[in-house]
C-alpha cells in the first residue's frame, strides 16, 4: 500500500510543482488572466493522469503479479545470459526484438554487438489507449519507447544488457507514466529470448537423439551384414577336414591349423575396436590356405602387403568376401584353376589405402554368377562405416578374370553426424 501511495503522491507533487511554477511565471510576466485557464487545465490533466497512473499500476500487476517501486518505474533493465557463441546469439537477439511493434528498423552497430530499436508505445494486449494517452497524443506529445540490447562475449557465451525506456529525459518520468509499456517490452523480449534458447536446445537434443538412433541402427545392420558372410565357409571346412582325417591326416591337420588361425582372427570385436589390414590379410591367407589344400595346384596365391600398412584400420571380413567370390565364381569353375592376387598400396594422394583382389578366372558372364549379396554387403558396410569417404569398384581383369578394389581413409572410419 505504501508503494501505491508513494507512486501517486510522487506524480501529484511533480504536477503541483509544475502548476506552481506556471502560476509564478504568468504572474511575473503579467499574464494573470491565464491563471484560471492554467488551473482548469491542471485539474483536468491531474484527473486524467490519475486514471493513467491507475492503468499503469494495473498493467504492472497483471504483468508481474506483485508491485514494488522498481517495477513501477518507466525504465527497466534486464541482464540475460545466452549460452551460445555470437554467431547464434546475435541473430537470436535481433529476432526477439522483432516481436515488439517496431516503428523503425532495428539499428545494429558496426561490430554487431549493440542493437537499438524504436518501439511504438502501444499495449501489446490490444487494450484501448487511456484518455490521458489520447490527450497527450492529440497535443503532439508522443514519447516513443526505445529498446537497447548491448551484447558482451564472456567465456564462449553472450551476456546481454537489455534496456527498455521512454524517449526523453528521466525527469519527465515524474510527469508522464508510460502505463507499463516498457515493463511489458522488457518482459516480452526476455521471454522471447528464453523461448529461442529453449527451442535451440530442443533442436540440439532432437539432433543428438536422431544421431544416436541412426548409429544404433547402423551398428545393428552392420552386425547383421557381417553375420551373413561367414557361416557356410565353416561348415564346408569342417566337412573337408573330416573327410581328410581318414585319407590324408597331414592335410587334415594343416587345414585345422589354418582354421584355428582363421577363427583366432575372427573373434567378435567391440563396436569401437577396429580390425587392421594385417589381421585381415592373415585371416584371408588362412582362408585361402584352407582352400588350397582342397584345390591343390589349381590355386596359386600371391599377396603383397607393405610392412608400413599392416597396422592401418580396415573393415573386417571384406577381403575374405572378395577372395571367396574370386574362388567360387572365377577359379573353381575354370579348368586348371588359376591365380589370385591380393595387393595393398597407398593412393597417390597419400590419404587413402587401396586393397585389390584380382584373379585370372572365367571373369564376367560365366554361368556361375551368384546372387551378389556379398558385394552388396560390402557396399552397404562401407557406406555405414565411412560414408562417402570410401570407394568400392569391380572391373574386368586383363587378359581375363576380375579385379575388385576397396579404398578407405588411412585414419579409419570417420565419425558420422
Amino acid at each position: 500500500m505504501k508503494t501505491q501511495v508513494y507512486f501517486f503522491g510522487r506524480i501529484v507533487l511533480a504536477w503541483a510543482a509544475s502548476f506552481i511554477i506556471a502560476m509564478m511565471f504568468t504572474s511575473v510576466v503579467g499574464l494573470d488572466r491565464l491563471q484560471d485557464f492554467i488551473a482548469l487545465i491542471f485539474w483536468i490533466s491531474l484527473v486524467l493522469l490519475m486514471i493513467a497512473a491507475a492503468s499503469h499500476m494495473q498493467r504492472v500487476e497483471r504483468l508481474v503479479g506483485t508491485i514494488d517501486a522498481e517495477k513501477l518505474k518507466n525504465r527497466h533493465t534486464r541482464q540475460i545470459e545466452i549460452p551460445f557463441e555470437t554467431a547464434i546469439a546475435l541473430p537470436m537477439i535481433e529476432d526477439s526484438l522483432k516481436v515488439l511493434p517496431i516503428s523503425e528498423n532495428v539499428n545494429i552497430s558496426h561490430e554487431g554487438m549493440r542493437l537499438r530499436a524504436r518501439v511504438k508505445p502501444v499495449d501489446l494486449d490490444n487494450n484501448p489507449p487511456s484518455l490521458w494517452k489520447k490527450m497527450t497524443n492529440g497535443l503532439g506529445i508522443d514519447r516513443s519507447n526505445h529498446v537497447i540490447a548491448e551484447a558482451e562475449v564472456t567465456d564462449g557465451a553472450v551476456s546481454v544488457k537489455l534496456v527498455c525506456e521512454p524517449e526523453g529525459a528521466a525527469w519527465l518520468d515524474y510527469l508522464f507514466p508510460d502505463e507499463g509499456t516498457n515493463l511489458q517490452n522488457a518482459e516480452t523480449v526476455t521471454r522471447a529470448i528464453s523461448q529461442r534458447i529453449a527451442a535451440f536446445r530442443r533442436g540440439e537434443q532432437a539432433v543428438n537423439t536422431e544421431t544416436v538412433v541412426e548409429k544404433e541402427l547402423a551398428v545393428a545392420k552392420l552386425s547383421l551384414l557381417h553375420a551373413q558372410v561367414e557361416p557356410h565357409f565353416l561348415y564346408n571346412t569342417l566337412g573337408s577336414a573330416k573327410y581328410l582325417i581318414a585319407s590324408e591326416p597331414g592335410k587334415a591337420e594343416a587345414m585345422l591349423d589354418n582354421l584355428i588361425l582363421y577363427l583366432r582372427h575372427s573373434l567378435p570385436r567391440s563396436e569401437d575396436e577396429a580390425s587392421t589390414l594385417g589381421e585381415e590379410i592373415t585371416r584371408t591367407r588362412a582362408y585361402l590356405d584352407i582352400l588350397k589344400i582342397r584345390m591343390e595346384e589349381r590355386l596359386q596365391v600371391h599377396i603383397e602387403l607393405p610392412e608400413d600398412l599392416t597396422g592401418v584400420p580396415f573393415p573386417t571380413m571384406m577381403l575374405q568376401t572378395l577372395a571367396e567370390n574370386a574362388i567360387k565364381h572365377g577359379l573353381e569353375p575354370k579348368t586348371g584353376g588359376g591365380r589370385i592376387w591380393i595387393t595393398a598400396r597407398k593412393d597417390l594422394d597419400g590419404d587413402s589405402l587401396s586393397v585389390t583382389v584380382a584373379d585370372d578366372g572365367i571373369g564376367f558372364g560365366g554361368d556361375t554368377a551368384g546372387t551378389g549379396i556379398g558385394l552388396k554387403n560390402i557396399r552397404e558396410r562401407l557406406q555405414l562405416a565411412y560414408g562417402n569417404t570410401a570407394r568400392f569398384s569391380i572391373i574386368a581383369n586383363f587378359p581375363e578374370g576380375v579385379a575388385a578394389s576397396i579404398s578407405v581413409p588411412l585414419n579409419g572410419p570417420q565419425a558420422r553426424a
